[in-house]
């Protein structure tokens, strides 16, 4: 179950990646991007491989990936 999860993540992250190739992403999309994968792994881990916990810890590292890449 959880090889599924973070395999369904790794697809999602790649799909982003993919769409963004046509320009150069700013820090921010960046940012969002790492953020929304890394929260999401860190979700899925702390809350037992929950779909819950994978959705909000994703939300929450794009979010803040969002407001960091903004900084730079």
């Amino acid at each position: 179950m959880k090889s599924k999860i973070i395999m369904s993540a790794a697809a999602s992250a790649l799909a982003l990646a993919l769409v963004g190739c046509g320009t150069n992403p700013t820090n921010a999309q960046i940012g969002t991007g790492v953020g929304a994968v890394v929260g999401g792994v860190a979700g899925s881990a702390l809350t037992g491989g929950s779909a819950i916990g994978t959705v909000g810890g994703a939300a929450a590292g794009a979010l803040i990936g969002n407001e960091v890449g903004k900084k730079r």
